[in-house]
């Protein structure tokens, strides 16, 4: 089996894609947050400030966290690409967790006695991009309806 095969195959079930929607459905809100300024969220200017205040890091790191987050939110959504996003989905979370939330330990902070969020959160993130990582878009996806000679890769 080629690489274009691989990345593209997936099984006839109903479960990569629910996974995959609700993935998209629960990440594009904070990727909207990020880039367009939604649901009360900081725009872009406002996220790559504070993310290089955060971290240190430059702008163009935080750029590729709104690209990751927004694009493969929606591209999750459709199935298009899946196990690309859902690959650039995990690393990116592992990052957050990392270089984020390690220190406040696993558990949110629903009572605010923390100092910061906890992984918990992450740690699904993670497992639901491993499935699809592994899966594939599973129906209703974009990546299945290519035929073999039309898709991109």
């Amino acid at each position: 089996m080629d690489f274009k095969s691989r990345i593209f195959r997936t099984p006839n079930t109903w479960s990569l894609t629910i996974i995959r929607c609700f993935l998209g459905i629960v990440l594009f809100p904070h990727a909207a947050q990020k880039l367009l300024g939604w649901f009360g969220g900081p725009g872009p200017s406002g996220f790559t400030g504070g993310f290089a205040q955060m971290t240190g890091w430059p702008a163009a790191i935080a750029w590729l966290v709104i690209i990751i987050e927004f694009f493969g939110s929606i591209c999750l959504i459709l199935g298009l690409l899946t196990r690309f996003w859902a690959l650039c989905i995990l690393f990116l979370f592992m990052g957050i967790i990392l270089f984020v939330h390690l220190h406040n330990g696993f558990f949110m902070n629903w009572s605010g006695q923390q100092a910061g969020e906890g992984y918990e959160y992450h740690l699904l993130v993670i497992g639901m991009a491993w499935a699809l990582v592994v899966g594939g878009p599973g129906n209703l996806s974009i990546d299945r309806t290519l035929p073999e000679k039309e898709r991109a890769f």
